[in-house]
């Protein structure tokens, strides 16, 4: 129904029910008998009830409320309207009684006029209320749903839920921790027992789907409580943002599936704003790698604290142009430039710094994946090292203030030539800090959720496609933070920079990437082994079964944020250092008249002598 008519409707219904109790209260007051003489005032108490209460209801807008949703407000907005209405209508009384001293309106029914008035507007609405909910009873189109918390959060959702014609989830019982709760119905719904009781919910009222609105609760607690509806094997939902319930904007739409993050059981970083701003806003920052994935989250917050001009520096056009044109829309005030450059290309490197000379850089471009950088070790040197020497050089020409590469966890004690080369990269930087007025850092953190090439983009392709789901081996395990979790710190980790640091990100417990896999199928409402099959291909080369986060003779200190460690490591001569790159330099040069790799290797070994090499053992399984 629209507007118009809806208020036609109300007009009329009222009409009718405030005549109604006009009549009622003369009844009452004289016992059942009008006497003529006061019968007359009916026509006027009427017409003033009704005029009174219509301005009062327009001027504090009750025709616009929705009463299929109404609650205790609605109501109180009613006796509020039925008193302004009350006391107009004794003005107007007063005024008739001067004007015709035969129309007499006793003062008594006017009050018995504004109780019966307030109570059959109200009981109209009321009904009307009830009537609507009364038809949204279980229907057979609906899938059964259990709420886990009985909270604030969880009557909101429930409330949504009964309210909201288009959604086809209706509410059979809620899970909750608290033995008060147990037994009791909240909005009509019962309490029908805590957590370890949710297997046996789902099976006893053929619940289809999990809703989990505990937005207040720790996320550890949460991920456990995940892992507990994943064996019941429905679809398990989540209410996450805790503000929305605060401000009461809670709405089916923030309903939302489970993701792979949800189960690392970590809290939300908190970052230092003032701290973070003090060293971006205003200045000229550049990103390197910008259309990737850590290079364009690290551009759309480092938008955020308005920086002067922020140069998003990259080699694949596609990519850049994508960014560019998002970051234009959110961020009209911020001034962008699209540069589409090789860091491997030195002259070209120098003339951006000559050009803007940028006061951040913040290092994201590399070449990442393992097993490809196997088979093309000269370009990852190119890219990772040479690439970052460039960089870091300019960078100390042109007198940038921060320079913050991003590092990996494959750089410790390195097995594969994408770690090696990161590693290089990593004593680079910090051997050219002590001859720098340049605050040169990294930042190590391992896999992160949903970046391209991680496995979780990989194994959802997989399970679209009806499997096979392919795991190199069962015990392998791995670090994980989501994007926009590892970009925040990267960037507080610039802030917290003096120099020389390699920051070391807490990535909480590692997870078994078989594990991913299986909780992946799962939350697609499939079952592992049965729809969809896992299957294990074994260790692909420079890979290794667990990754570390710090190498022996470096001793991770605490820094100011609870979430980023300092790792310190002994001094390196950049000269020293410089020597040995520039031979590595001329052998990649070599690599394209040679057909051995050998001579490349044996020179990243003889930087990091960690580095396992494919000249000191067949590439199986290695445990670290």
């Amino acid at each position: 129904m629209d507007q118009k008519r809806r208020m036609l409707l109300y007009w009329g219904l009222d009409a009718i029910l405030l005549s109604f109790s006009v009549f009622v209260s003369y009844l009452i007051r004289f016992g059942g008998e009008i006497p003529a003489a006061f019968g007359s005032g009916i026509p006027y108490a009427i017409l003033i009830t009704t005029g009174t209460t219509y301005l009062s209801f327009t001027f504090l807008k009750v025709y616009r409320c929705s009463w299929r949703q109404a609650s205790v407000g609605e109501m109180l907005l009613i006796v509020k309207g039925t008193i302004v209405a009350h006391l107009m209508s004794f003005s107007l009384s007063y005024g008739y009684r001067l004007v015709d001293e035969q129309v007499v309106i006793p003062t008594s029914v006017l009050i018995l006029i504004g109780m019966t008035s307030t109570a059959s507007i109200g009981l109209s609405r009321f009904v009307w209320r009830l009537f609507h909910v009364q038809t949204l009873k279980l229907q057979p189109h609906h899938r059964k749903a259990l709420i886990v918390g009985a909270g604030s959060a969880g009557g909101l959702v429930v409330k949504e839920l009964l309210q909201a014609e288009e959604v086809d989830l209706y509410p059979v019982g809620f899970i909750d921790d608290d033995p008060k709760k147990l037994q009791l119905r909240i909005l009509g719904i019962p309490v029908v027992g805590n957590r370890n009781s949710i297997g046996r919910a789902v099976k006893t009222f053929g619940v289809d789907t999990v809703i989990i609105a505990m937005p207040s609760v720790a996320r550890e607690e949460v991920a456990k409580i995940i892992n507990m509806c994943k064996e019941t094997g429905v679809q398990t939902m989540l209410l996450p943002r805790v503000s929305d319930v605060i401000d009461g904007k809670v709405s089916i739409s923030l309903i939302r599936d489970v993701h792979v993050e949800d189960l690392l059981g970590r809290e939300s970083v908190d970052v230092d704003l003032d701290e973070i701003s003090g060293y971006i806003t205003g200045k000229t920052i550049l990103v390197t790698g910008a259309g990737g994935s850590i290079g364009s989250e690290l551009c759309r917050q480092i938008s955020t604290f308005f920086p002067s001009v922020l140069l998003l520096l990259g080699h694949g056009e596609n990519s850049i142009y994508a960014i560019e044109n998002e970051l234009r829309r959110s961020f009209p005030r911020v001034v962008f430039r699209p540069i589409i450059a090789d860091i491997q290309d030195r002259n070209r490197i120098e003339s951006i710094f000559d050009e803007y000379r940028p006061a951040i850089v913040f290092h994201a471009a590399a070449h990442k994946h393992v097993p490809l950088m196997e088979q093309n070790v000269a370009e990852a040197i190119k890219n990772n090292v040479l690439g970052t020497r460039n960089l870091a050089e300019c960078a100390h020409i042109f007198g940038t203030e921060r320079f913050v590469s991003i590092s990996t966890d494959k750089a410790v004690n390195p097995t594969s030539v994408m770690g090696v080369t990161k590693r290089i990269s990593e004593m680079m930087i910090q051997s050219l800090d002590p001859i720098s007025s340049t605050k040169f850092a990294a930042v190590r953190f391992g896999n992160v959720l949903g970046s391209r090439g991680s496995v979780i983009p990989l194994f959802k392709e997989q399970i679209r496609k009806g499997g096979p789901v392919t795991v190199t081996h069962p015990d392998m395990v791995r670090y994980f933070m989501t994007i926009p979790e590892a970009v925040q710190l990267v960037i507080q980790a610039g802030a917290l920079a003096q120099g020389g640091e390699v920051f070391i990100l807490d990535m909480g417990k590692p997870m078994r990437i078989s594990d991913l896999a299986h909780d992946l199928i799962r939350m697609s409402g499939l079952r592992p082994q049965v729809d969809i099959q896992v299957v294990y291909t074994g260790i692909r080369p420079g890979e290794k079964l667990f990754e570390e986060m710090l190498t022996s003779e470096e001793g991770a200190t605490a820094s100011k944020h609870n979430r980023i460690f300092i790792g310190k490591h002994s001094p390196y001569s950049y000269e020293e250092l410089g020597f040995v790159l520039r031979k590595l330099e001329q052998a990649v040069q070599m690599k394209y008249t040679c057909s051995s790799e050998k001579e490349l290797l044996s020179l990243m070994h003889r930087i990091v002598p960690t580095y396992q090499t494919s000249l000191e053992k067949p590439r199986e399984m290695i445990k670290s």
